[in-house]
């Protein structure tokens, strides 16, 4: 019977684990006293003869023996040895639980497919699950001695009615010389065929669903990453490489065979014995060499660290009750389908299976409840209630985010330019550069300095909405006419005219259409090459030359 003991550390408490140190079955004192009461009593044979029964020269070749075990002892690898060992073994144990053959997906998927309320269709849905029940009967009376203690033979298999007589004379005279556990997913199959023929299983999709090895009604369920139409591997083009890249979700009949196929599997591929072998021998030299290496020697002889003088190895009893205990753990899930206190209740789940199966496609089938309004119908925010016990839940906030308790100073949150100048966004270059320099030092007109600065700002052309508003102004004029517009630098003199650039070579510019200018916004020619951008240095010695 399976030890469990989950409720006892479901909450983390002082010394929470040392409860569970007083129980007997399934701990390691039952598995390993006998071991350790051996080797304590190696131990003071050896302490006893060498301090009654030995000479005085033979007590100091006995005390060259012991200094020379001691010595060479830790040269036995045994704690990098065993732990790798164990962690093979209960991955493989874990692996072998998981490979247990459940009807609940396959009974759900032919209560839903397998129709009829008459005898007919009840007697199809119950063979359906017998058959899935003898099968994994069949595999587990195979690698679990429990189940075959209990199912020593085919006829004890009839008579738990898992067989009828006329299917136990079909299974014997199948002639294969192999395991045959697989024959009842072949009734299943056979069977869930005839079914669709007599229309209790009312469309090919349903049937694909109970017995297909792939998705069916055309949707993908590849593998993710890649996405592909079922189409493509059932008679469609070849749009992926290989048919094994498709995950099978719906697989029921499949997924439960290939568990009984892994089960066996796993009882013919055992660990490779040579890794076994090592380990356990690997474990008895080393502590055959502490029998004799962790004696305590005569105090009087001055030996390195032998100073005192005991007659139980406290700390090498411990040390043999880790490193032995460890490999009794292996020893004990290796082959979890025997009869120690931790193996699986392989009895008990073919009781459940059998039952739950025949209750989910029989007693439950076409079985519903009234429809009825939930008790949250109405409730724009539906929540359960809490118990007295439960109710300090509701005061602690949600989780939203690891993120969200962080805080950050004021300025920290302003927005930063990307392209190398410091002003904050919002601000165009003309601006930061009427800000920069004073306007005294450009507002002589025709001077260098104001035309290259003049240029710039049409080079880069970012233009606020503000200073657009300052610097351009348009004439009132009758309808039909071109509006006469004038924008003056800010940078120079507003009473001198500022010279007008050569126009491109190029494609007629696009005309503007009138309205309000938003801010950033940039204007294409097409055709041109675009504004540069504003990390970019300008060509403006190309446009003195034309203008002077």
């Amino acid at each position: 019977m399976t030890v469990t003991y989950t409720a006892r550390v479901a909450n983390a408490r002082f010394g929470g684990f040392s409860h569970l140190l007083l129980l007997w079955r399934g701990s390691i004192y039952k598995l390993l006293w006998r071991e350790l009461l051996c080797f304590l009593g190696f131990y003071m044979a050896l302490s006893a003869a060498y301090r009654f029964v030995l000479t005085e020269g033979q007590k100091r070749y006995f005390e060259k023996l012991v200094i020379y075990c001691d010595q060479y002892a830790s040269l036995i690898p045994v704690s990098f040895v065993l732990g790798f060992y164990v962690t093979l073994v209960v991955n493989r144990w874990w692996s072998q639980y998981l490979c247990m053959p459940l009807p609940d997906a396959l009974m759900c998927v032919v209560a839903g497919t397998v129709h009829g309320r008459d005898d007919r269709g009840r007697l199809y849905r119950r063979t359906l699950m017998r058959y899935a029940g003898l099968s994994a009967v069949l595999i587990l009376r195979s690698v679990s001695t429990a189940v075959f203690k209990r199912f020593p033979t085919i006829d004890h298999v009839v008579e738990a009615g898992f067989m009828t007589r006329e299917e136990r004379k079909k299974f014997e005279n199948l002639n294969s010389s192999y395991n045959k556990y697989w024959v009842p997913c072949v009734w299943f199959s056979n069977l869930a065929a005839q079914a669709r023929r007599e229309g209790r299983i009312r469309d090919n999709s349903a049937l694909k669903l109970l017995l297909e090895v792939g998705p069916p009604g055309g949707h993908s369920y590849r593998i993710p990453g890649k996405l592909y139409p079922w189409s493509c591997v059932n008679g469609g083009p070849p749009c992926i490489p290989h048919e094994t890249d498709f995950k099978h979700p719906n697989q029921e009949l499949n997924v439960f065979r290939g568990k009984c196929g892994m089960l066996f599997h796993y009882d013919w591929i055992s660990v490779p014995l040579v890794y076994t072998q090592v380990v356990t021998i690997a474990l008895y030299s080393y502590f055959l060499a502490c029998l004799i290496g962790r004696q305590f020697l005569d105090p009087a002889q001055g030996y390195k660290d032998h100073d005192l003088d005991l007659c139980v190895p406290i700390f090498t009893l411990l040390q043999f009750f880790f490193y032995a205990g460890w490999l009794k753990v292996a020893e004990q899930l290796i082959n979890p389908f025997g009869e120690d206190d931790d193996d699986f209740e392989t009895n008990f789940l073919i009781d459940r299976n059998f039952q739950v199966s025949m209750l989910a496609v029989d007693e439950m089938y076409d079985d519903l409840a009234v429809l009825e309004k939930d008790l949250y119908w109405d409730a724009a925010e539906a929540r359960a209630p809490y118990t007295a016990a439960t109710v300090f839940q509701l005061r602690q906030p949600s989780f939203q985010g690891s993120t969200f308790d962080i805080t950050l100073a004021k300025e920290d949150m302003q927005f930063q330019r990307l392209d190398g100048l410091d002003g904050p966004m919002g601000e165009a270059p003309g601006d930061f550069l009427q800000r920069l320099l004073p306007a005294g030092a450009v507002m002589a007109a025709g001077g260098p300095l104001g035309r290259r600065l003049s240029f710039l700002l049409r080079k880069n052309s970012w233009v606020s909405e503000a200073s657009t508003g300052a610097s351009c102004s348009c004439a009132v004029v009758p309808e039909g006419a071109a509006p006469e517009c004038s924008c003056g630098d800010p940078l120079l003199d507003p009473g001198l005219p500022e010279p007008e650039p050569p126009p491109p070579a190029g494609p007629e510019p696009v005309a503007l259409i009138p309205g309000p200018v938003e801010p950033f916004s940039i204007v294409t020619m097409p055709g041109s090459r675009g504004p540069a951008p504003p990390w970019l240095p300008s060509p403006i010695g190309e446009e003195e030359e034309n203008l002077a």
